[in-house]
């Protein structure tokens, strides 16, 4: 016999967690000493939100689920937004809520509500058990939900009552352990006719996203690439999963060879905003599409093709389909490869420019000196974070973390903090506009505590840019768009047992962050940036 709180222990060690995520709450005590009996570690945070961000960014780091506990009422709306992140960025991820007793249901306990019925939109499964014995099988049906493709969020509260008594934990079943994807390939009709649109093209390309690197796809595209001898494009959590240097990887040419291509192989990427709702492609394009599910919503652009099926085989069975051999294809990519370089030679004045305050794409060069091939970047922010996007360079898959198509600001530190948890041995930089600081920059607090040195490098331009910019070109002013100058976030950093300095000039920027890394706390290098740069945005959000 074990107490409710032990058997959610029990169900988490079996599916191989060791961190679960939280904060402080009355209704998760026995979740707590469940965990604390079973080895499983318990880290605190200073707003669950953070918490379940947390439990995003580890499975975007381990491709496992995370797992977060919040305990009831606001503990739980708090939570929401990383919900509804981890469902737009399909993350696998479980989260536990507390839950007013049932006993009492209804008579007005302590933050009593039920939260499933507006948590569900936002998850795979939301369910509350309805005894102690039930907890168990309601968990490996959580995980289960939370790992199949398209993977997401899933959602068990536990009435406090149930997870106070005791029930017998019932016989050991086999758990799912694959990962983001069954072995089944696409169907073979389909890919077939992919086959046959490619062994033809003259100019191809492979735009791939977030569901290639779930699917873990990596080492099956770079064979098809390879083989076939097709440009790639990477978004999301793909990036890396084709090293930046690699000969066949693109970056700045995207819009001529997306426009260009007689032939499209999208993988793994929804074709929203991102890619102009399917116009950022050729209207005589050939667009095949590939994924580990049929998509929640309809595509914008009908494909000439839909393969659905696990990923690695899918793409090893086109490779197969096309010929195995490479295509007709190195006229195109030189054609891309010079325009590729002629875009990165009209970055280097940017690169190089000496202004104070620097210009984000100076911080960003400056940056890239000392990180190292495995370093995990993370963004938080706006048009401070959309240059990052256009010049960090990945090298290794799980390296590149941003908010995603949800857009959530304050998703920074939760992932950061889970990141260095997972990968203790590599660099993580978490990359911070001034407004992004604001929404869980106590976190700072949460990484000395729990000795998680991360290197914070914050863009200062003391505005929100992302608005400020557009809305005074189309109304001539802005409103609800101005942060206080060059405010000392590093004094805060400080005062929470941190590191911290600020940056005024760009010859400052590479030793003091030299400085943060070797402090060995987390550390926030406070660059102030020139609020007068605007970034040249070329995507529609809606």
């Amino acid at each position: 016999m074990f107490h409710g709180g032990r058997l959610v222990a029990r169900r988490l060690k079996a599916h191989g967690v060791s961190k679960l995520f939280t904060l402080s709450g009355g209704h998760l005590f026995s979740i707590y000493d469940g965990c604390r009996e079973e080895g499983i570690d318990i880290v605190d945070v200073r707003h669950e939100s953070t918490a379940a961000f947390a439990a995003e960014g580890w499975a975007k780091v381990t491709r496992e689920p995370g797992v977060c506990a919040l305990t009831a009422g606001p503990g739980v709306t708090n939570g929401m937004s990383a919900m509804a992140s981890a469902q737009a960025n399909h993350s696998p991820m479980v989260v536990l809520g507390g839950r007013a007793p049932a006993m009492r249901w209804g008579q007005g306990s302590l933050q009593e509500i039920d939260h499933v019925p507006f948590v569900r939109p936002l998850t795979k499964l939301a369910m509350t058990p309805e005894s102690t014995a039930e907890i168990p099988g309601l968990l490996d049906d959580a995980f289960a939900a939370a790992r199949a493709p398209h993977g997401g969020p899933t959602f068990v509260d536990f009435p406090m009552d149930y997870v106070f008594q005791e029930a017998s934990e019932p016989e050991p079943e086999l758990l799912f352990s694959g990962g983001a994807s069954s072995e089944q390939s696409a169907s073979a009709e389909a890919i077939e006719r992919a086959g046959e649109l490619l062994r033809a093209a003259e100019r191809p390309v492979i735009m791939a996203g977030t569901d290639l690197y779930w699917g873990r796809g990596e080492q099956a595209l770079l064979e098809l690439a390879e083989t076939l001898r097709i440009p790639v494009f990477l978004n999301g959590l793909a990036r890396g999963c084709l090293p930046a240097d690699h000969e066949l990887f693109f970056s700045r040419a995207r819009s001529q060879a997306l426009k260009g291509a007689d032939v499209a192989l999208v993988i793994g990427v929804p074709m929203d905003f991102r890619l102009g709702f399917g116009a950022s492609f050729g209207e005589d394009t050939e667009i095949v599409v590939m994924d580990v599910a049929e998509p929640e919503r309809r595509h914008p652009r009908a494909p000439a093709v839909e393969c659905y099926g696990s990923i690695g085989p899918s793409l090893a069975s086109l490779r197969t389909a096309a010929g195995a051999k490479a295509l007709s294809s190195e006229r195109w990519i030189s054609e891309l490869r010079a325009a590729e370089t002629e875009k990165r030679e009209a970055e280097r004045a940017e690169l190089e420019d000496g202004r104070s305050p620097l210009h984000p794409m100076r911080l960003y060069a400056e940056l890239a000196k000392v990180l190292d091939r495995d370093a995990i970047i993370i963004g938080d922010g706006g048009d401070y974070v959309s240059y990052a996007g256009r010049v960090v360079d990945s090298f290794k898959p799980g390296c590149w973390l941003d908010p995603g198509p949800f857009g959530c600001l304050g998703t920074g530190p939760g992932y950061a903090l889970a990141a260095k948890l997972a990968r203790p041995g590599s660099q993580v930089v978490l990359l911070l506009g001034d407004g992004a600081f604001g929404f869980s920059g106590m976190e700072f607090d949460t990484l000395a505590r729990h000795g998680v040195n991360v290197v914070g490098v914050m863009g200062n331009n003391g505005i929100w840019a992302l608005e400020k910019h557009p809305m005074e070109f189309l109304y001539g002013y802005s409103v609800a768009a101005d942060l206080r100058p060059a405010t000392r976030y590093d004094q805060v950093v400080e005062a929470l047992g941190g590191y911290g300095e600020l940056v005024e000039r760009p010859e400052d920027v590479r030793p003091a962050l030299e400085r943060a890394f070797a402090s060995g706390k987390p550390a926030l290098v406070n660059v102030l940036t020139d609020p007068t740069v605007v970034y040249p945005r070329k995507s529609n959000l809606a």
